[in-house]
């Protein structure tokens, strides 16, 4: 009779999970379908319209980096923390060395602790780092889109290679499974979805060598395969920082995908990765043919 009783009460809680996870894909198609559009459309027009989408990002990143720190408040020290990350971002908007905005950014993470820290804020350490984590990755954003040669195709690539790279991760996840990548951080995520994604964004390398007549698609292939990783290190990393504050989500601003921060997590990582590299190299990267 328990047995019975049991197996009774399994399938409608398998059902019921199953109608969850059914609407929440409608609800996350449905998101991506609204921003995807959005996003795009901004980087194509670049300045100024793309840099106040940055600077709108990099608020609402802010918001929701500050808000997991200090205990689920709205108050004053994330307020400081927005307006920090949107100015620190405006210095490469309107012109500035994108190498003073970084040490802007570093530096003003030391007033920011010491302010929150006399706020009574639960964690003034991980909330002044926030400015680092949010700051430099937007105008790292900004300073790509501002190439006057090749900014708008760095950055439609950077995003399809983080694109790529999640719904690769997440194919391969579902349907290989297998070992866990770090249990401890993401139970959800696997070896098989980081290679899933790794593959997903090598084809996106291979895609936009040949459509920018890239004089070698080698090197765009194993870039992009390599940025997914940094991706899933970024993904992990913001797995890490709810998970030591205990939260589920970043925030609720994208039905079906949680916070911003949530979403745009491997994008944080990739972007300041390519612009070391652009940095480095002179502004110049192996997908680039034809000038």
């Amino acid at each position: 009779m328990r047995s019975g009783c049991a197996i009774g009460a399994t399938a409608p809680v398998s059902a019921e999970r199953t109608h969850r996870r059914g609407a929440n894909l409608v609800m996350r198609t449905a998101s991506a379908l609204v921003l995807a559009p959005v996003v795009l459309i901004a980087i194509w027009l670049g300045s100024p319209w793309f840099d106040l989408a940055v600077a709108l990002t990099a608020a609402l990143l802010a918001r929701e980096w500050g808000r997991i720190a200090d205990g689920g408040r709205l108050g004053r020290v994330t307020m400081a923390l927005a307006v920090a990350a949107v100015a620190i971002v405006a210095i490469v908007a309107f012109g500035g060395p994108a190498w003073v905005a970084v040490l802007a950014a570093g530096v003003a993470t030391w007033p920011l602790y010491h302010f929150a820290r006399r706020s009574g804020c639960r964690a003034p350490l991980w909330l002044s780092a926030g400015l680092i984590a949010v700051a430099v990755p937007c105008l790292a954003l900004d300073w790509l889109r501002a190439n006057p040669a090749h900014g708008a195709e760095t950055i439609f690539w950077l995003v399809a290679v983080v694109w790529a790279t999640d719904t690769g991760a997440y194919a391969a996840g579902r349907l290989i499974g297998g070992p866990k990548l770090a249990p401890l951080i993401s139970p959800n995520k696997t070896w098989a979805g980081l290679g899933g994604g790794a593959l997903a964004a090598g084809l996106v390398g291979a895609y936009a060598a040949v459509v920018l007549e890239a004089p070698n698609m080698l090197w765009p292939i194993m870039l992009s395969a390599a940025l997914a990783l940094v991706a899933q290190a970024g993904d992990l990393g913001e797995s890490y920082l709810k998970r030591h504050f205990g939260v589920k989500d970043s925030g609720r601003l994208i039905p079906g995908h949680g916070g911003l921060l949530d979403r745009v997590d491997g994008l944080l990582t990739v972007a300041p990765t390519v612009a070391a590299i652009m940095w480095a190299t002179g502004g110049i990267l192996p997908l680039w043919g034809g000038g």
